[in-house]
């Protein structure tokens, strides 16, 4: 059997972490499967809480889990690259790395199914949960790759132009059956670990945000499909660590890491280009806001900071690829499977 290597990124959320951590080894169970937490500099008492739990509980007594420590807070992809770069607890590489975020539930076979998916697909190099609220609302985490009509389409929303952009828009609402799609929110994702061999790891210049994308369109762009497997199903809170649902103000890392992607991948141009769109489309719904008493659908000051940051983007570079954290992370406790 091919192994597992399960990755569990903690960032101030010990107890809702160590949720997570139990439903993720039971859906381990009969897999040749490790857990490795990493605690991505929390600084509050949760690498303390973790290990302290891990160690003593009984639910983790014999069970194959580890904690780390990140050393930094890089952000979500640079604290995910730190546990797949810790590997397997012999040292070596797992054949496949399953990343679920510490606020995510997954059901009893939930990581089986997307194993058994990679295992009987080859040409997917990645595959992602159908994810769900606690009161069983499904949530959106399946997407087409952010374009210059994307840009407009999503800022404008206005019915006609979504109807005429349909097949640009990014979010393709939640699927019905298992597909093929560009990228998946990585909340509950598995990744063949010879694609990243290829590929790379998360490109650690985003803090937070489109690490995903960037991800799924290296591996896109090496031949390998991502796919979202409906059977596969994940309980998600979402926001936790990051507060995103109370936000108030656009964060800099957000606008950070959309230029950065659009920049890298397409080039500068192309990046101006999609501000302009997205420009265009968040007049004309600032308009109809002001016009028919809709409701604001974005943080304030949203389209004033985007251009100021991208204006600032685009004559000066952004800083380059984030410290990385050490490569020798300080192991705090491992169980292994006997």
């Amino acid at each position: 059997m091919a192994r597992v290597l399960v990755v569990s990124l903690n960032y101030k959320t010990a107890e809702m972490t160590l949720r997570s951590v139990r439903a993720a080894l039971r859906a381990m169970d009969g897999m040749d499967a490790e857990l490795v937490v990493v605690d991505n500099a929390s600084g509050d008492g949760s690498y303390e809480r973790i290990r302290q739990a891990v160690a003593s509980e009984d639910w983790a007594q014999g069970a194959p889990i580890r904690v780390v420590q990140s050393g930094v807070n890089g952000g979500f992809g640079a604290g995910n690259n730190v546990g797949i770069r810790a590997g397997m607890s012999d040292g070596s590489a797992p054949d496949y790395v399953y990343l679920l975020n510490s606020d995510a539930f997954p059901a009893p076979d939930a990581i089986r199914r997307l194993y058994d998916h990679l295992e009987t697909h080859p040409n997917a190099g990645f595959a992602g949960s159908y994810i769900h609220g606690e009161e069983g609302d499904a949530h959106v985490t399946a997407f087409r790759f952010p374009s210059i009509w994307s840009e407009l389409e999503g800022s404008m929303r206005f019915g006609p132009v979504s109807r005429l952009l349909k097949g640009k828009s990014v979010p393709i609402g939640v699927p019905k059956t298992t597909q093929r799609v560009d990228w998946l929110a990585g909340a509950s994702i598995m990744m063949r670990q010879d694609v990243l061999d290829r590929i790379g790891l998360f490109d650690e210049s985003y803090f937070l945000y489109f690490e995903e994308t960037d991800l799924c369109l290296r591996a896109a762009r090496a031949g390998f499909e991502t796919h979202y497997v409906r059977g596969s199903e994940v309980a998600h809170i979402g926001s936790v660590s990051t507060g995103m649902k109370r936000w108030t103000r656009i964060p800099g890392f957000w606008l950070d890491s959309r230029w950065h992607y659009f920049s890298k991948n397409h080039g500068r141009a192309f990046a101006v280009l999609a501000t302009l769109m997205h420009t265009i489309g968040g007049a004309f719904w600032r308009l109809r806001v002001l016009l028919q008493g809709k409701t604001p659908a974005d943080p304030p000051h949203f389209l004033r900071d985007l251009l100021v940051h991208d204006i600032k983007a685009l004559f000066r570079p952004l800083p380059g690829k984030r410290k990385a954290a050490p490569q020798k992370v300080r192991v705090a406790a491992e169980l292994e499977a006997e």
